[in-house]
């Protein structure tokens, strides 16, 4: 890990923050990689700093190979804010060294600054590698299981 930093995505990151999404994307049953639906999210991510976060682990080149995002969201259970945390990919050679770690930690530090009582996330039930991790971080599956319905048609 002291090889890497970790700090703030900038705009300049867009690019290669996409390439990481498509290989989250690419390995997820429930999302397909479309680099212009990633590239908006991540803007609309960047343009709301106080409500949401990207942090990048940088390599020491300065490159992003890894990433995580958070927003705040309110918590009618918790009377406050939560923490909706996405986007945790590292790239494959990058793996290892502590650096989803580090994310996630940066992630959570930045909730609890701005309020957060709880954080949750969704994990692909078949990522048998991404399951392991978070529980060995302590996060907990909850009873409750996730569902979605498409509100707008899907661009071509």
């Amino acid at each position: 890990m002291s090889r890497f930093h970790i700090d703030r995505a900038l705009e300049r990151d867009v690019p290669r923050l996409t390439g990481l999404l498509a290989d989250l994307f690419s390995i997820e049953r429930d999302f397909a990689p479309d680099a212009a639906r990633q590239e908006a999210g991540l803007r609309l991510l960047l343009a709301q700093p106080e409500r949401a976060a990207v942090f990048v682990a940088r390599d020491p080149s300065g490159e992003a190979v890894a990433m995580a995002t958070a927003q705040l969201v309110v918590s009618t259970a918790e009377g406050g804010f939560s923490a909706w945390v996405e986007d945790v990919v590292v790239a494959e050679g990058h793996r290892g060294h502590g650096l989803g770690r580090a994310l996630l930690s940066q992630v959570l530090s930045w909730a609890r600054e701005r309020g957060a009582t709880r954080a949750q996330l969704l994990v692909d039930t078949g990522n048998g590698p991404a399951l392991a991790f978070y529980e060995a971080l302590g996060w907990h599956a909850t009873g409750l299981g996730a569902r979605r319905i498409q509100l707008t048609a899907r661009r071509q």
